[in-house]
C-alpha cells in the first residue's frame, strides 16, 4: 500500500488512523533501511512513535525502539536539536511520567519503553556533548524519581510482552553514572535507588532485572566511580534487611539482595587478582547473612514453605 494511501486512512470514528499509519510507515523504513525519502523528516516519524511507544502489541513496541536504536545509535542520524527536543518529550509526563505510580494497566509500557531512548540519547550525549551543563540536573533528578516512583515491577506480560521496567530504567542509571558530572554524591545516589527497588516490597524479580541493576554498579567497580570500600559498605547494607521483622517485605528484600550480590561476585571473580579483595570479602559476608539456606545461619524450614 503507498504512503499516500495511508494518509487518508480513517478509523470507525472518522478520525486518522495514526496506529495503522505507524505500522506501515515503519515497515517501509525497514525495507528503505531506514533511510528517508526526499521531503520527509525525522519529526514525522517521531511524532507518531512518540504517541504509540506503549501499544499493547509488543512488536510494534519493539519496532519503535529498534528505528529510535538505529536512528540514534547505530547511524547517528538526528540533530543536536532534534535529540534535545526529543529527550524533552520523553521526559515529559505522557511519557516517563505517563500515569507514574499506577500498576497492572498498560500505562507502564509507556513509561519503560520511553527511557530506553533516553539511555540512547545519554549516551550520545557522553560521547559527544549536545546538552547544557543544566541539563544534567534534571537528567539525574528524574531519572532517579522514576526509579523511585516505579510501582509495576512486572517483568514479561502473556499478551503484551516486555514491560521490564526495572531493567530499562538500569540501563539509564548506568548511562547516568558514567557522565563526568556524576561525582560520588551521584553514585551513591543511584546505589540508594537501586537498593529502593530492590527492597520494593512486593517482587522477586525473576527475569534478570538483578542483572541489569548488577550491570550498573559492575560499571562503578570497572570504571573506578567509587572507592572500592564505599560499595562494600553498600553491599553490606544489603544484609540488614535480616534484622527486619519476617514479613514478605523482607523475604523480597532478602531474595533480591542475595540476588545481585551473586551477580556481582561471579561478574568480578574472573578479575580476582588481588585488587578486589575488599570487594569479594564484601559479597561473600553478605550472601552468606542473606541466604537462609546457610547452615551458620540455621534459619531455613520454619516459616519457609
Amino acid at each position: 500500500m503507498k504512503a499516500c494511501i495511508l494518509d487518508e486512512e480513517v478509523n470507525e470514528w472518522g478520525t486518522k488512523d495514526t496506529r495503522t499509519e505507524l505500522i506501515h510507515k515503519l515497515h517501509r523504513l525497514e525495507e528503505e533501511q531506514y533511510i528517508l525519502r526526499e521531503g520527509e523528516s525525522f519529526q514525522d516519524f517521531t511524532d507518531l512513535m512518540l504517541r504509540h511507544m506503549g501499544d499493547p502489541e509488543p512488536e510494534l513496541r519493539e519496532h519503535i525502539y529498534s528505528t529510535f536504536y538505529i536512528w540514534l545509535k547505530r547511524d547517528n542520524k538526528l540533530t543536536a536539536e532534534e535529540m534535545r527536543h526529543l529527550l524533552t518529550v520523553l521526559l515529559d509526563d505522557q511519557h516517563l511520567f505517563y500515569r507514574i505510580g499506577s500498576e497492572g494497566g498498560h500505562s507502564v509500557l509507556t513509561r519503560a519503553f520511553a527511557v530506553l531512548p533516553i539511555a540512547l540519547i545519554m549516551q550520545r550525549d557522553r560521547i559527544h556533548p549536545f546538552l547544557p551543563p543544566k541539563d544534567f540536573q534534571y537528567l539525574k533528578l528524574s531519572l532517579l524519581r522514576y526509579y523511585q516512583e516505579e510501582k509495576d515491577l512486572r517483568g514479561y506480560l502473556a499478551a503484551e510482552g516486555w514491560a521490564h521496567a526495572a531493567a530499562h530504567g538500569a540501563d539509564a542509571l548506568e548511562e547516568l553514572i558514567r557522565y563526568e558530572e556524576s561525582d560520588i554524591a551521584v553514585q551513591h545516589e543511584v546505589l540508594e535507588a537501586i537498593t529502593g527497588m530492590l527492597h520494593n516490597g512486593v517482587r522477586i524479580f525473576d527475569e534478570e532485572e538483578d542483572e541489569r541493576m548488577a550491570s550498573v554498579v559492575n560499571t562503578m567497580i570497572r570504571e573506578k566511580l567509587l572507592p572500592q570500600q564505599e560499595i562494600a559498605g553498600w553491599i553490606h547494607s544489603l544484609s540488614q534487611c535480616m534484622e527486619w521483622p519476617d514479613t514478605r517485605a523482607q523475604r523480597v528484600a532478602r531474595v533480591n539482595g542475595k540476588n545481585i550480590v551473586r551477580s556481582l561476585y561471579f561478574r568480578t571473580i574472573d578479575r580476582n587478582d588481588g585488587n578486589y579483595l575488599t570487594l569479594t570479602s564484601a559479597m561473600l559476608t553478605a550472601e552468606a547473612k542473606l541466604n537462609c539456606f546457610n547452615e551458620a545461619n540455621h534459619t531455613y524450614g520454619g516459616n519457609e514453605a
